[in-house]
């Protein structure tokens, strides 16, 4: 997912109010195995009709379990009229987001059960039902962080991942674009058409969306077999088509470079997303205003799908954790880069990702994983983020080029289809460089802040020696490699050493020749500091 910026975000943030906790405890108790949503839209009303055909693992004996789902409130919100398992009625009750379902009798571990959930109503949330810039009624999932039980009922936590399979019944002039593939689409009567797509890998309801318009839609070409596709609102088609093509050659570098693309199909789309972009799998959402013909998106478009590995295919175990989702997103993009258009881009990108940790943390010093936030949207912030990447680089430089992709490498194939703590990211970094990473991860995501630096030097000339003086101003130093370079009168460097800081200050000497009249520090930008 790639944040709005931060006007926008906080109005997101404030209106969402998701204040749910980072923990559901139906994780332990069953595992979803398959979703099957049959909706009906419409356009004289806003109120959607749906059956859920869920297919469970209980992982404990139990007589009794829950599934997310936001009651109908003031007109909106969702009203169950039955439950049933093998056509016969289950109890329930609907209170709030949940909707609470008892079995006949105790369902023992292991035992797999398919129960129906027949509901309607208007989705106050999740599925964004407006019109697009140019007046056309659009209908749009838009699940992060846990929205999707607005308008499905499911296991709304990025823990639990199930195939998914839509059937969509919409009037007939609404192309319909989801999860996976496309194995149905029929015309019925009276101008409606049936639209039903199929995900076979499991997936957080998350990323588990329909998109619903008016499109044009081409072929923009083909990884190893994979279709990659443009969806884009039929008035924007040309400069759409234009846009949305740098994912082929995106995805190509990603299906190298990482692993095997996870699905099998991508398609591209300008939706309504209240995002920059959303990360939905195999079935990226684009902020509508993404579509300009100058082909300006291509690190939004390489954010969102690095996603498919990291997030989608590999995730957080939970949503402190998501940096594991949104920092590997972000330095994905940044090798994408480095590796298109060189090493200075990198640097320069990292750079700037380095001031922006450095702004938000003058206006709120946390760690990357931040178990104090109860609002799940306030995590998308710039720790998240440019922080989170920064950790990545920073890691890369620590244990070296091999062992970084080697251990990236190893971590998603761990991972794949699964979820991680940061925990499990740092053991599989440790085996792939045969290092202890403990102090590393503790200090970089587990700490708030980062050095604040004051290096000064002195040069005796008669001896031709150099002291340099470096001073960490923060409470309690960090511990990092610091890059410096001498430089004399034309700028050119006479003295280039890589420092060792360990304390809050520090003093070294080294032989020069060359009067030094400028220090630099960190000239490659692989350090975060300020």
């Amino acid at each position: 997912m790639k944040s709005l910026p931060l006007f926008l975000l906080l109005f997101v943030t404030t209106a969402l109010n998701a204040q749910s906790p980072a923990y559901n405890p139906q994780v332990n108790l069953l595992d979803v195995q398959h979703y099957r949503f049959s909706l009906t839209l419409k356009d004289d009303t806003d109120r959607i009709e749906g059956s859920a055909e869920i297919k469970l693992h209980f992982k404990q004996s139990s007589n009794a379990f829950f599934l997310d789902l936001v009651k109908n409130k003031a007109g909106k919100g969702m009203e169950v009229s039955n439950v049933t398992l093998e056509n016969k009625p289950l109890t329930f009750s609907h209170q709030d987001e949940r909707l609470n379902i008892t079995l006949p009798q105790a369902s023992p571990a292991g035992q797999e059960l398919n129960i129906v959930v027949q509901y309607a109503g208007v989705p106050a949330d999740g599925l964004i039902i407006d019109a697009n810039k140019f007046g056309d009624r659009t209908f749009f999932g838009d699940n992060w962080p846990n929205r999707a039980h607005h308008w499905l009922p499911c296991v709304d936590h990025p823990s639990d991942k199930a195939s998914v399979e839509f059937l969509v019944t919409a009037p007939d002039h609404y192309q319909v674009v989801s999860n996976g593939i496309q194995i149905e689409e029929t015309n019925l009567d009276g101008g409606l058409r049936r639209t039903h797509w199929k995900e076979t890998a499991p997936l957080p309801m998350k990323v588990a969306v329909i998109g619903v318009a008016p499109f044009a839609v081409q072929l923009a070409g083909e990884v190893q077999g994979i279709p990659v596709s443009t969806w884009v609102f039929t008035d924007n088609r040309e400069a759409g088509f234009i846009d949305y093509s740098q994912a082929v050659e995106v995805l190509e570098w990603f299906h190298t470079n990482i692993a095997p693309y996870p699905y099998r199909k991508l398609a591209n789309v300008q939706s309504k997303t209240r995002y920059g972009g959303m990360e939905n799998a195999s079935n990226i959402f684009y902020f509508e205003n993404s579509v300009n013909g100058k082909k300006e998106r291509e690190d939004l478009i390489a954010h969102e799908i690095a996603h498919q590995w990291f997030g989608n295919t590999a995730s957080e175990a939970n949503w402190y954790h998501v940096w594991l989702s949104e920092g590997f997103a972000t330095y994905c993009t940044d090798l994408y880069m480095e590796a298109k258009y060189g090493q200075e881009m990198l640097a320069e990108r990292m750079r700037e990702e380095r001031f922006a940790v450095i702004q938000y943390a003058a206006r709120r010093k946390a760690p990357i994983v931040d178990t104090t936030v109860a609002n799940l949207n306030a995590l998308l912030n710039t720790n998240s983020y440019q922080k989170g990447a920064w950790v990545l680089h920073m890691l890369r430089r620590e244990i070296g080029d091999e062992n970084f992709w080697k251990g990236i490498r190893a971590y998603y194939q761990r991972y794949k289809e699964s979820n991680a703590l940061t925990a499990d990211l740092q053991r599989v970094m440790e085996e792939a460089s045969g290092k202890s990473l403990q102090a590393f991860f503790k200090q970089w995501v587990f700490r708030a802040g980062h050095p604040e630096l004051k290096v000064t030097y002195r040069f005796d000339g008669g001896e031709n020696i150099v002291e340099i003086f470096v001073e960490q101003l923060q409470n309690s130093p960090f511990s990092f490699p610091l890059d410096i370079q001498l430089l004399d009168e034309n700028k050119k460097v006479i003295l280039e050493k890589t420092l060792s800081i360990n304390k809050a200050r520090e003093e070294f000497a080294f032989p020069i020749q060359g009067y030094p009249k400028e220090i630099k520090l960190d000239p490659g930008a692989w350090l975060l500091f300020k």
